[in-house]
């Protein structure tokens, strides 16, 4: 009924979530024609709902992170998942955690919710400690991606109730903004090459568009079949990418672009 397509890595393996024809939806591991279906105890699973299990990013060696909503507690729960095991995700003492970016190194970035339910992103190391990221003069800060060498995409809120993107290197945020757009830019994954993707808001914020940002240009990722709604989630160091598009009939469908 419904795919969602939202990481690749080289090998040309992408990471997402299908909902099956009884509505049930799915984490989804897809090499070449080799579809894994992974479902986790505790996830709620019917409805196709957003809470439901999927997956968000892919490192090389084939590792995923995720989240859903706990069906015990209501929470958004993260995990990692690899050679068949979860892996818990929590950023301490947060009411929800999302993961949804992993690099070749095993660090982890997403978003997590504060005790007053405020929005931050954040960056766990692999063996380290969870730190948050922040945005100044901006709300709702949260990670999508991070690459090898350490370099994590930002977005959040800005005042007038858009987005502001950056690719933050160290302390330094650089802002990232497709040029087309009227309410701001939501970026998602940094390769290891300075190429990033994302999602670009016009009309009011009533049409998404996909971009790719390579050797300092943007350029358009839409799918013909979605061409005012479409999105770009997904890159590898090949600038290949996958992402999403909603057709007139509704729903959302995965798509692959092979750039040459």
């Amino acid at each position: 009924m419904e795919t969602d397509s939202y990481a690749v890595n080289n090998g040309g393996a992408i990471a997402g979530d299908y909902v099956d024809a009884k509505g049930v939806q799915h984490g989804m591991i897809l090499a070449g024609t080799k579809l894994t279906t992974v479902n986790k105890p505790g996830c709620q699973t019917t409805g196709g709902v957003a809470g439901s299990i999927a997956f968000f990013g892919i490192n090389t060696k084939g590792a995923v992170v995720g989240w859903c909503i706990s069906s015990k507690t209501g929470l958004d729960i993260s995990f990692k998942y690899a050679n068949g095991k979860f892996t818990a995700i929590n950023f301490p003492k947060s009411t929800g955690t999302q993961a949804t970016g992993i690099n070749d190194n095993g660090d982890v970035v997403g978003l997590y919710l504060d005790s007053t339910s405020t929005q931050h992103g954040f960056v766990k190391k692999a063996g380290g400690a969870y730190r948050k990221i922040d945005v100044k003069g901006d709300t709702n800060a949260a990670a999508w991606g991070i690459n090898n060498a350490g370099q994590i995409t930002v977005y959040a809120n800005n005042s007038s109730g858009g987005f502001d993107s950056f690719l933050k290197t160290g302390t330094t945020f650089k802002k990232i903004s497709d040029p087309k757009a009227d309410i701001g830019t939501v970026v998602h994954t940094p390769n290891n090459k300075g190429d990033i993707t994302g999602t670009y808001y016009t009309n009011s914020g009533a049409e998404t568009h996909g971009f790719l940002l390579h050797a300092g240009k943007y350029f358009d990722v839409n799918d013909p079949k979605g061409k005012t709604l479409s999105r770009s989630d997904g890159l590898n160091d090949k600038l290949e990418m996958v992402g999403r598009y909603t057709p007139s009939t509704g729903g959302n469908f995965g798509f692959k672009v092979i750039t040459k």
